[in-house]
Parts: structure tokens; sequence; C-alpha cells
């Protein structure tokens, strides 16, 4: 099948090659010539495990290319929107610009019986206001939402745990419904639930996984506030009550929170949204959480102040990590990173370093220095902050290692990745989250 995917960011670039992957021949078109050039040259732009062998695959086969033409959309059988729905620089609804921008783009190359499918994440209601357009040329409009995990996006969209599509209530509506389940026809052939919904259920679907995923978060954040003023050790609470099958360990590691391009600003939406709904009071929880988020940065960074008797003015401190989660160069919304700054503010002299996201954190916090090895960035150091788990960091480096390179003996676990009994009988001041 002939498929378009409006806008190569980073869930539209994954789409486009996995999809060329399984057998269509598909256009990726986007706005900024640079990164277009990359793409068609395999080189992805941004760090995502596997995606630039199956980019080089796809391109080396001709099933796939990049453009800035959205005239190039033409012909395709169903056109994917996956454009970016940032968070309002004056509040906390999401921004629509650039899915109305897509459409828009998109109409004049639309003929009857096409389907755009919207993969963007948008606040609910938002199909329904744009079906309208789309359907004046023939053409039907249906939300496709995506569930990808940073680091594991090219799995996710090639074999996802499951699918949604929302559809209009029309005969229209039912075709489009079955012709992306031939898109996805590998996933649907080996029995991935295939869930067709109305618009308002299927833009639901995934801010209501985010808010759930972020309330697991927040909730064991929470515990580890009590567990730190008790005496109490969070990690030994979430393995026993992770064991009750109705709850399950997953996401119920404490630390330092949760950030990235899609939780923090997707759950500010949904209240947003909420709001506007007259509904506000019933997601009010999400505010809260939002904040013991927030709180548990200003935790990892008195952790430091308090291991160094109260003043980091002139230490110098490693943080290992700066992408917001392994496996990933992205530093939107990082904690690691707002911590780095936080210390560094503080008079500290701060040394960053990350496997994969030095390059993207040196462009947006340049007062920082950075070393892209790691042991370079521990040597000299008063203080090691652990950040983002990396199994460079929590699985490669041990204690005995660290401590022929850095001149103190602190370390602060800010993701409770680190065996702290290994870490103290090698002579360090183990500091972990919500841990004794």
């Amino acid at each position: 099948m002939k498929l378009s995917v409006i806008g190569c960011g980073y869930l539209g670039a994954v789409h486009a090659a996995s999809m060329a992957s399984i057998g269509h021949d598909v256009v990726g078109i986007d706005i900024d010539a640079g990164k277009i050039d990359d793409l068609s040259r395999g080189v992805a732009p941004f760090f995502e495990p596997g995606l630039t062998e199956i980019l080089s695959e796809g391109i080396a086969s001709g099933r796939l290319s990049f453009t800035t033409e959205i005239a190039a959309a033409a012909g395709a059988a169903v056109h994917f929107i996956g454009v970016g729905t940032p968070q309002q620089k004056d509040g906390y609804a999401a921004d629509l610009t650039f899915v109305d921008e897509a459409i828009d783009a998109l109409l004049p190359s639309l003929t009857p019986g096409d389907i755009v499918a919207g993969k963007s994440t948008v606040p609910v209601g938002t199909a329904s206001m744009r079906a309208g357009r789309v359907e004046a040329t023939g053409a039907t409009l249906v939300w496709n939402p995506e569930f990808l995990r940073e680091g594991w996006a090219v799995q996710d969209t090639i074999d996802p745990d499951r699918l949604v599509v929302g559809v209009p209530a029309t005969s229209a509506g039912e075709r489009a419904a079955e012709v992306l389940r031939k898109v996805y026809h590998p996933a649907v052939s080996k029995g991935t639930p295939f869930i067709v919904t109305d618009f308002a259920t299927a833009e639901l679907v995934k801010v209501a996984a985010n808010a759930f995923l972020a309330t697991k978060i927040s909730f064991i954040n929470a515990m580890a506030e009590i567990a730190e003023v008790t005496g109490a050790d969070v990690t030994l609470l979430a393995d026993a009550i992770g064991h009750d099958e109705r709850i399950g360990r997953r996401f119920l590691g404490a630390g330092i929170g949760f950030g990235g391009g899609c939780l923090p600003k997707d759950i500010r939406a949904f209240s947003a949204r909420a709001e506007e709904l007259g509904r506000g009071e019933s997601v009010n929880f999400l505010r809260e959480m939002d904040t013991i988020n927030l709180r548990r940065r200003e935790r990892a960074v008195s952790l430091v102040v308090d291991a160094l008797d109260g003043s980091v003015f002139g230490s110098s401190i490693t943080v290992l990590g700066a992408a917001f989660k392994p496996h990933s160069d992205d530093i939107r919304d990082s904690p690691g990173l707002d911590v780095a700054v936080r210390l560094r503010g503080l008079g500290a002299n701060v040394t960053v370093t990350d496997p994969a996201a030095v390059e993207n954190a040196r462009r947006v916090h340049p007062q920082l220095t950075y070393a892209q090895d790691r042991d370079t960035a521990l040597r000299g150091a008063d203080a090691v902050v652990l950040v983002t788990e990396w199994d460079e960091y929590r699985r490669q480096l041990s204690p005995d290692h660290a401590a022929s390179l850095t001149r103190g003996r602190v370390i602060v676990d800010g993701r409770n990745a680190l065996d702290p009994a290994a870490w103290r009988a090698a002579g360090w001041s183990y500091y972990g989250m919500g841990r004794p």
C-alpha cells in the first residue's frame, strides 16, 4: 500500500521507516529541509535503537523516501499525521497549530476514498472538530493514537501491544477501519488486539494511559517522601505491593520522577482540556502528581547538598545522565538535567555525561561542563549523582573503579538503580531516594 507520513519528527520518522520495513511504499514529508536531507541519507536525526538500520534498508529498497513537498502525498491510500502537539507557551493546553497546518496543507492532495489517520496526541474533541474539512474532499478522518516508548519505538510500531482506531459512525468509517487493518496486517495477523472506537475514546486512550502511568510513578514517589521521614525502604515497599497482581511492580520505581516529551505535557494538556469541558475536578489529582514529580528533583539536590556538609559551592559534581531515560537522546523536561542545572545554580562545578544526549544537552544548557566519556567525567569529582539509569552506570560501573577516579566518596542514586550494600562496602556514602 502507498502511505504518506506528514511530520518526520520522532513519531513520524519512526512510523515511516517502520511501515516501509513491513512492506509498504512510504513517503515522509516535513517542512524542515535539513531533517529531510538527513533522513534521505539514512541518518536518523535523533538516537533511537534500530531506527538507522530500517531507515537504510527502506531507502535502499526504494520503498521509503522523504521530501519537503506536500504534493508527494498525492496517490497515497492513507496519510498519517505525526506532527508535534507541544504545550502552549502561555498555559497547560496543547498547541494544535502543527496539526491544523498539516491537515490544511494536505487537503489539496486528497481524493475521494483517501484516509487521513491522525497519530499525534491530541485533546479529546480534536478529531470531531476537524473531520468536516477532510470529509469535504471525499476523504475520511480517523484517529490512530501512538503508544511508543522511547528506546523501543521501532519495536512498538512494528509489533505493538494494541492498535486503536477511532472512526466516524458511517460506512466510510467502517471501510477506513478495514483499510487500517490491512496497513497493520503483520501485527493483526498474529493476534494483536485491534480496537475500533469513536473519535473521543481513541483520543482519550492515549492521554488516559499516560495519566495512569504518571499516577503510578507519582504514587511511589509520594511513598518515598513518607519513607524518608520514617526510615522505611521504598524499594522494598514497591516489591511488596508489586506482588499484588492488581497493582504490579512496573512503574513503581521511586526516584527523581518522570520527564520527556510526553508524560509531563500530556497530563497538563489533559488537565487543561478537562477544565474546558467543565470537569476539571475529575482530574485534579493530575496537578498534584505534577507537583510531586517536580518535588523529587528538589529532593535529589538537597541530598547532594546535605552530603557535602550543607553547601556545594565550589564542589566538583559529576552527573551521570542527561537524557530523561536510557536508550534515548531526548532531553525534553529531563529531571536529571534539571538537577544538574540546579546544582550549577548553587555554585557547584557540574560535569554531565551521557552515552547519547551530550550534544543535545550542551545546546540547551551551555553553562554546564560536558564529557562524552564516563571515566573522564568522574575524574576528580567530590560527589556523583546518577540520574539516568543507563547500563553503563548501573551495571558496568563498579564502586571500586569509580573510587579510583573520584576525589570524594559520595553518590546520590536518583534512580535507586544501584546496590547500596556494594557501594557502602567500597567506602562510599550512598544516598537513595526514599531509602534509609
